[in-house]
């Protein structure tokens, strides 16, 4: 479905576009070193962290737009109050013990802790946890709506786009261009809002225009359904982007408190795009959910505006490759590649190369697998079983069993994981509506497997004396 754009619907994208450029390719004093390039130098402020951590966080926006437009507030619900919780309870539990610790990624960690094999096993889990395929995706159906281009064509402009100053950059880059994107996004969404309240009205409208169920807790959705995506909320617990942030943090404090100010502007963004998704179903009907948002504003604004509001969708998804980008470039070029070198400099050039490995496989992806859904299912599903208590018990010594049951626990609930995972796609109708086997979702086995597998390391330690 292609969106007719008016040509002041192009300039606000074209503008975005050069700032974009402009400020990500800003030259430095002096080359970066390894772990400036990986982690802007341990100097991410306040403000900068609360900008980059929000921005990084909600690259699904299309996704969001489609949810609200079939379920209603049950977005909240989903894809609010659960992170909420998982976020707070990072910042309270996680972030003060991940500042200090000076390592520069999750494998980081699983190599000091648990030696070479949990260490590799863990680099190549994050690698697949940060592609950025889906936000390529993404990008190159936003693109496609706008132009009417081939979709490859598309994912591989936005691709470029997206990455192509992270190259020279690294994390600083990211920071930078984050800061732009965040005031887009808070700009874009509470205009539309407000032109929407003030054309057509508040609450009254929405009650008036909107099926029953959108205003319930569930959208129709069962119980079952709600709990599941709670548990794939613990993915904060093992969200690259959440432990780079505060590896990054200039103090425990800054971690700490730029998490708890996050989930404060996450609250209200969530408010913006949920009551904005309402006027989409109220107001469109016969479209495609996932164009929800692009085609409100392209209808109800006039053609700056919505010009200034689609920048503003494209800056959401943006800001999450352009640093999921950089942390699987990292953990080719420095967790997977461990070979020593002359220099940090060298370091940085091979993570640099690892950022084009990135690019190459993500847009494969992008073209050969085009659901974002499915891309979502298959990396929430299978991960988060075998990453999220070997993660914790680096931080808590007491939770940690000997490395052999660690190791255990990262290979067999991730088998586990796939085998259910496979059966579910098996005697389903198709891979963009997939069913669970047995209604049993693939990490919930996995996640039991894990819990065991610790449970005995840990018994096993304490007989042992040590």
């Amino acid at each position: 479905m292609t969106i007719q754009l008016h040509y002041l619907e192009y300039l606000p994208i074209l503008i975005y576009l050069i700032m974009l450029l402009v400020i990500g390719f800003r030259k430095q004093a002096v080359q970066p070193g390894k772990e400036d390039y990986i982690l802007g130098g341990r100097q991410l402020t306040l403000p900068a962290f609360v900008a980059t951590l929000v921005t990084t966080w909600y690259g699904g926006i299309l996704g969001v737009g489609e949810f609200t437009y079939l379920y209603g507030i049950s977005n909240w619900i989903v894809f609010g109050v659960p992170y909420y919780i998982f976020a707070i309870l990072f910042a309270l539990f996680l972030a003060p013990k991940i500042q200090p610790s000076r390592a520069m990624s999750i494998p980081d960690q699983f190599f000091a802790h648990y030696g070479k094999t949990a260490g590799y096993l863990g680099a190549i889990f994050t690698l697949f946890m940060t592609l950025p395929a889906p936000y390529v995706l993404m990008v190159g159906l936003l693109i496609q709506a706008i132009t009417g281009w081939s979709l490859w064509l598309c994912i591989v402009l936005g691709t470029l786009f997206s990455m192509v100053y992270v190259i020279s950059g690294g994390f600083r880059a990211v920071v930078r261009t984050d800061k732009l994107q965040f005031l887009l996004m808070f700009a874009g969404f509470a205009m539309l809002l407000i032109v929407l309240i003030i054309r057509f009205g508040g609450i009254s409208f929405l009650t008036s225009h909107l099926p029953r169920q959108h205003f319930t807790w569930h959208g129709g959705n069962s119980p079952a359904v709600i709990v599941a995506w709670f548990f794939i909320a613990s993915w904060t617990f093992i969200d690259p982007g959440f432990h780079q942030r505060c590896y990054a943090a200039k103090s425990p404090r800054v971690a700490r408190k730029g998490i708890l100010l996050s989930v404060v502007f996450w609250l209200v963004f969530d408010f913006l795009t949920t009551a904005t998704g309402l006027y989409a179903r109220a107001l469109l009907n016969d479209i495609t959910p996932a164009l929800s948002f692009p085609l409100l504003g392209h209808q109800f604004l006039t053609p700056l505006l919505s010009g200034i509001f689609l920048t503003a969708l494209l800056a959401v998804i943006m800001s999450t490759v352009d640093s999921f980008s950089l942390l699987a470039a990292i953990t080719i070029g420095y967790d997977l590649y461990r070979k020593p070198l002359s220099g940090d400099h060298s370091q940085t050039k091979r993570i640099q190369m690892g950022l084009m490995i990135v690019a190459l496989l993500s847009i494969l992806l992008a073209v050969f697998i085009p659901s974002v859904i499915q891309l979502w299912f298959v990396v929430g599903n299978i991960f988060i079983a075998p990453m999220l208590l070997p993660l914790l018990a680096c931080y808590y010594p007491k939770l940690r069993p000997n490395a052999p049951y660690v190791v255990a626990s990262l290979v067999f609930p991730f088998i586990i994981s796939v085998l259910f995972l496979g059966l579910s796609i098996s005697q389903s109708s198709s891979l963009t509506n997939i069913e669970y086997w047995l209604g049993i979702p693939p990490m919930y086995p996995g996640l039991v497997s894990s819990v065991i597998l610790f449970a005995a390391g840990m018994v096993s330690r304490r007989q042992k004396g040590s």
